[in-house]
């Protein structure tokens, strides 16, 4: 937005903003979709091969994972189809990201003052390393690791494990954008203690509670509730609220540590 415009002018530019946002999108999905091969191949069904780079990450560093093999079939007439168009428009969504967050920020950058553009760019910025943060995490340890372990459990040689090719996207899909948002706690934290709602001796004080509610989302955001898979979410949602705690300390007035330490 800029000054001298009339609301319908800021309605135009707002319109060729959104016809270059979709544009971009549409763009990079018809190319993912063109690159099936390599989409699935080499990002989507990675983690279900033996040399996927966490397992040989884990060997290097002796811990080495009996990576088993792992059946995924197709049990609906249209599901292949359909996985195919959804994960196009999915990685186009996802690599267009830090595009369509630029958009938004020349649209709206000439509207703050200067003193708040600056937060504003931080702001940003911390918003995208955490949100990737999340799903590197999720992709290269959370997800395989869970992935191997599920998929070869079995309660008895009798039972053959197949897994859907619609069950392996859910959880795919799914455990990558969950924890891309739980990783977004330390700035959620960070504006309210900004707007002086959270202050870090509460959330001191609130540990115990933490660590329930910790395990609940752990619960909640893994596909199964075995104890293998929520340990794996709920550690780096532990570190991420001592995390949010030490962001809250550094913003929250001097005197309210004092305070609190007194």
């Amino acid at each position: 937005m800029s000054e001298g415009k009339t609301f319908w002018g800021h309605v135009e530019v707002f319109r060729w903003l959104l016809i270059r946002s979709i544009a971009v999108v549409f763009g990079i999905a018809v190319a993912a979709f063109c690159c099936k091969d390599f989409v699935f191949g080499q990002i989507i069904f990675a983690p279900c091969k033996a040399d996927f780079v966490t397992y040989r990450l884990l060997a290097r560093l002796g811990l080495a994972v009996n990576v088993g093999h792992i059946d995924l079939i197709n049990i609906n007439l249209a599901s292949q189809l359909m996985t195919h168009l959804s994960i196009s428009f999915y990685l186009a969504v996802v690599v267009a990201f830090p595009y369509l967050i630029v958009e938004i920020w020349l649209f709206v950058a000439p509207a703050l003052y200067s003193n708040e553009r600056r937060p504003a760019i931080v702001a940003i910025l911390a918003f995208f390393f955490q949100f990737f943060l999340g799903l590197a995490l999720a992709y290269y340890l959370i997800f395989p690791l869970t992935f191997n372990f599920l998929g070869t459990y079995q309660v008895s040689q009798d039972v053959v494990n197949q897994i859907s090719l619609t069950s392996y996207m859910g959880t795919f899909i799914g455990l990558m954008l969950m924890m891309g948002l739980v990783f977004e706690m330390p700035i959620v934290a960070y504006f309210f203690a900004k707007i002086g709602v959270l202050r870090s001796d509460f959330l001191r004080r609130g540990r115990k509670v933490a660590v329930v509610l910790v395990l609940v989302a752990a619960a909640f955001i893994t596909p199964s509730t075995d104890v293998f898979t929520m340990g794996l979410v709920a550690l780096p949602l532990w570190q991420l609220y001592e995390f949010s705690i030490r962001v809250v300390r550094r913003v929250e007035p001097k005197e309210d540590i004092v305070d609190a330490e007194a």
